[in-house]
């Protein structure tokens, strides 16, 4: 993950190593052998769906696995090791003080479990904002970071909660249908399997709304108002049991499913948000040469991009096949760079033209493979219109632009070439849509 920084790459795979064996002997030593082989095969079953479903949001421009895995681990290995000591020294801590076991334990559960478990959690969004910056762009990645983060975390929690569960019915040897076991699996893993990337979301879209803020406050502030939000309704949902019989029912209907319905439209949203915004800085990168025309509606259709990657390989083998992937990406990375640039100028890209004429040079190495799979695959799908689609008229150009070099036909790259301003260049405003 992090690749410029082989020290701090180094201390983070060591975290991640000692808290996973850690994690592993401390829940074990709970459950015992047979509870934690159990609540393991129970606790993965709804991980791989959560996993697609976050990794069908970021699809459009997606993150890196080692990127994502790093955060599924810290979740499930670092935050869940802080969380479980935290927890339970603080109800320790709380039961010496009070005297009351009963009081500590539900105190622990609603008001330290919540500020534990969701700052442990976003620590990794924190490494993730902080030391790939590039790769932090929006609130799509905030959605994609934070839910591998809390499933990593909620897997190892269901883990220790089932093991726990099943020790207790072989003691009682209640039966399948009526044990324990039972109604926890039905509690956390059917009933409400999405409640902790519920909680972690809203400390994401704080980042992610950090990334396209302009003020040090505002980057400083959405984080933490995110993560206060995620307290705040973990904690309401840690509550739920203690406000009466059918409290558990009236916070998980009144509060969790509409939280998840508007945050699942809100992801909808996003995405379309996205592939529109690629669509239309990729046919400004078209108009001047770099892509071929064909190439842009495929770029943004999910299953042209998959149907590209399948050509490119029944072609070119695996090679080819990861030619095209990096082209897809690189593609969507470079149109979402110049939305940012022509959105918020110089401030927000000060690198921009470096970062685009690394992107373009990469583009320009894996066109030959990916180009003709790409446009093979917009046939195929009959994303092609019957007739090309009018150019946007261009509206008035300010002092600052942020342009498009133009495609050349022999020796395309030039690295000292700098993408100034030219009046053979298309160009988009910062502050503006007018295109050039």
């Amino acid at each position: 993950m992090f690749r410029a920084l082989p020290g701090v790459r180094t201390c983070v795979l060591a975290v991640l190593s000692l808290s996973g064996l850690a994690i592993l002997e401390l829940v074990r030593e709970q459950t015992g052998t047979a509870g934690f082989f159990v609540g393991l095969g129970l606790a993965v079953l709804p991980v791989p769906l959560l996993m697609a479903a976050f990794r069908w949001l970021g699809r459009a421009a997606p993150c890196p696995w080692a990127q994502l895995l790093f955060c599924f681990g810290w979740g499930a290995c670092t935050a869940a090791l802080i969380a479980i000591l935290a927890n339970n020294f603080a109800t320790e801590w709380i039961t010496a003080a009070t005297a009351d076991a009963s009081a500590a334990d539900r105190l622990g559960s609603v008001a330290v479990a919540p500020v534990v478990e969701e700052s442990a959690k976003a620590a990794a969004l924190l490494l993730v904002f902080a030391f790939r910056r590039r790769q932090f762009t929006g609130p799509a990645d905030g959605f994609v970071v934070a839910g591998f983060t809390a499933t990593g975390f909620a897997c190892t929690e269901n883990v220790l909660y089932l093991g726990n569960a099943f020790g207790e019915d072989l003691e009682s040897g209640a039966a399948p249908l009526d044990s324990v076991t039972a109604a926890t699996f039905f509690v956390r893993i059917v009933v409400s399997p999405f409640a902790h990337p519920l909680f972690t979301v809203l400390t994401g879209l704080g980042f992610g709304a950090a990334a396209l803020a302009a003020g040090r406050l505002r980057r400083t502030g959405l984080p933490l108002l995110g993560l206060l939000t995620a307290m705040g309704l973990h904690a309401l949902w840690n509550s739920s049991s203690r406000f009466g019989e059918y409290g558990f029912y009236v916070v998980y209907g009144c509060v969790m499913v509409p939280v998840f319905g508007l945050l699942l439209w809100l992801a909808v949203r996003i995405r379309r948000r996205r592939l529109h915004a690629v669509a239309g800085e990729l046919a400004v990168y078209a108009a001047a040469g770099w892509l071929r025309p064909a190439e842009v509606p495929a770029l943004v259709s999910m299953p042209a991009r998959s149907l590209a990657r399948a050509l490119a390989r029944s072609t070119g083998g695996r090679a080819a096949g990861r030619a095209v992937a990096l082209y897809e990406a690189d593609a969507a990375a470079l149109a979402l760079l110049r939305h940012r640039a022509r959105q918020g100028g110089p401030a927000r890209e000060p690198d921009f033209a470096c970062r685009e004429r690394e992107l373009l040079r990469r583009l320009w190495l894996r066109k030959a493979t990916a180009g003709p799979a790409l446009a093979r695959a917009a046939v195929l799908e009959e994303l092609l219109p019957p007739r090309p689609a009018p150019v946007p008229v261009a509206a008035p150009v300010p002092a600052e632009r942020v342009c498009v070099p133009p495609a050349r036909r022999s020796d395309p790259w030039t690295p000292a070439t700098p993408a100034g301003p030219s009046s053979s260049r298309p160009c988009v405003l910062p502050g503006g849509d007018g295109v050039r």
